[in-house]
């Protein structure tokens, strides 16, 4: 497989087929995987990120210990500037500018939106920042549950797509109905299923917890 230029996970998953074959950190679930290549040169081989069930690309190739370096060694340049060097910068640039990780970037806003936060005590930044806070407490169970769900999409649509009950395992994922989404889950392979509902766990969280 090739390399990616995309954040590397720090935990994964890699399936042989429909057979879990390693998971835990990246660079161990590599080598592990690597050997079972090895073993198995036709097998379909499989990684996936445990955060969001997305396809983690490894290049494979080589013994393992340059598989290991090669994902073990800090990425290199991407061009982009991640928030702490922004901050860095930033505190070279005059008295007065933001500092401890906050980054300046531009929003827009209509007149009397930025009237309104202008009003507010500490400005508008002060402003924003709060109903920011605000909003990511109000909606934290709600993002938990959104996450999952997508985690769990990713997953399936590579993973268990040919399997029986999958367009309805899919429609029980987002309703949010655990007890249908096992029904329908429960002819797959078992570590397909295992890993899936893991997934998916917090897309059930509250709808389990209010009944």
């Amino acid at each position: 497989m090739a390399a990616t230029s995309r954040p590397r996970p720090s935990h994964a998953t890699a399936f042989l087929g429909a057979t879990l074959v390693a998971s835990g950190a990246l660079a161990d679930v590599a080598v592990t995987a690597r050997a079972a290549v090895v073993r198995d040169p036709s097998a379909s081989l499989l990684v996936f990120d445990d955060e969001t069930g997305a396809l983690v690309e490894v290049d494979l190739r080589g013994s393992a210990a340059e598989v290991r370096r090669r994902i073990e060694e800090p990425s290199g340049p991407t061009g982009e500037v991640s928030g702490a060097d922004a901050a860095t910068k930033g505190a070279h640039r005059g008295p007065g500018r933001p500092k401890l990780g906050v980054v300046a970037r531009e929003v827009t806003l209509l007149p009397r939106h930025w009237e309104w936060l202008g009003s507010q005590p500490g400005g508008a930044s002060v402003a924003l920042r709060r109903l920011v806070e605000d909003a990511r407490r109000a909606n934290a169970s709600a993002d938990r549950r959104r996450r999952a769900q997508e985690a769990a999409y990713r997953f399936m649509s590579a993973a268990a797509g040919d399997y029986p009950g999958y367009e309805e395992a899919l429609r029980a994922l987002f309703a949010g109905a655990a007890d249908s989404f096992r029904d329908r889950t429960r002819a797959w392979p078992a570590d397909v299923r295992t890993y899936a509902s893991r997934l998916a766990e917090g897309a059930f969280d509250a709808q389990e917890a209010a009944s």
